[in-house]
């Protein structure tokens, strides 16, 4: 009997995607120039792209002074640069400011969340910029919101002419529709893009249920799906310190039931989620694979994923990134 070979399967798109950068500017130009890397058609960052917080910068005679993760630092007025930089790589914002400054900030916290929420929006230009002067104008940049965005920011991303910010929304990616969604079940902090889980089923299948049994699919959804590994994390009390359970951290699935239920439903080729930083790594739910790169954002390290698509709308190949 002669030999058949199956005909190979050709790449129609290729992506790279990180999530749950919060602010870290190293961690945001190592996405950029993952563009020369790896060579994508598009670059995807998920949600929690802004930073954790302020920094008061404080002048003490002829030296600088922060406290950054417990430690008092100092440097000489003309090294301020130096300074900046090493706060704004951990995800927070650096402010020079002198000890009025500050004891106002720390009396009125209408006053502080006002300038955080500025530092937000100026580095979302900043970035959008970067993208502008650094990325190749035949690839693509979307970027999605995560529940800890402020959406302030919003505005600043949608205006842009060179980033794309598609949040509750499909958009084309090729032979690919990517839906894309930042909200998150309710969490012990209140952030602001939370909802019910039942608010969450509502939102999926409006921009689902349009698009046909056919549509080949991809969920860029912030929330991972409940019980994939993709969303272990510490369980927390009451006072949201760890449970401890027979001498170790317990350790509990925290994702999205309305996530894993559409991904069940539609079956996507694709689930790109974040969200939960520790629990990097991939899962099949059905037909759909489900990518949570993880981050290490505070320590400066990006990771990522690269995805190969096909045109008969399967995935060829993936790579969880680290750098």
């Amino acid at each position: 009997m002669p030999a058949f070979r199956l005909a190979k399967k050709r790449r129609v798109l290729r992506l790279f995607f990180a999530t749950d950068l919060h602010g870290s500017e190293v961690c945001f130009r190592k996405f950029l120039a993952a563009a020369k890397v790896y060579e994508p058609d598009v670059l995807i960052l998920g949600g929690d792209f802004a930073g954790k917080g302020l920094v008061p910068v404080l002048c003490a005679g002829d030296a600088w002074s922060a406290r950054l993760d417990g430690r008092d630092l100092s440097v000489p007025l003309a090294d301020y640069a130096r300074l900046e930089a090493d706060v704004r790589k951990r995800g927070f914002y650096p402010v020079q400011m002198d000890a009025a400054d500050l004891a106002r900030l720390e009396a009125e916290p209408e006053l502080l969340d006002q300038m955080f929420r500025t530092q937000i929006r100026a580095q979302a230009q900043r970035w959008c910029d970067l993208v502008s002067e650094r990325l190749d104008p035949r690839i693509r940049c979307i970027v999605t919101p995560g529940n800890d965005d402020p959406v302030e920011a919003d505005e600043v991303l949608r205006s842009s002419q060179r980033v794309e910010f598609p949040s509750f929304q499909v958009c084309d990616l090729g032979p690919f529709a990517m839906a894309s969604l930042g909200m998150v079940p309710y969490t012990p902090w209140n952030t602001e893009r939370e909802c019910s889980e039942e608010e969450l089923t509502k939102r999926i299948d409006e921009m689902l249920e349009p698009l046909g049994e056919d549509a080949r699919c991809i969920l860029n959804f912030h929330c991972p799906p409940y019980g994939s590994t993709l969303d272990d994390a510490p369980e927390l009390d009451a006072t949201l310190k760890p449970v401890i359970r027979g001498g170790r951290p317990s350790i509990v699935p925290v994702g999205s039931h309305a996530v894993r239920d559409a991904i069940k439903k539609y079956q996507p080729v694709l689930g790109l989620h974040g969200h939960i930083h520790e629990s990097r790594g991939v899962q099949k739910i059905g037909k759909t694979l489900c990518i949570n790169p993880g981050s290490d954002y505070s320590s400066g390290v990006l990771r990522g994923a690269v995805v190969d698509l096909a045109e008969d709308g399967t995935c060829l190949d993936f790579l969880l990134t680290t750098g």
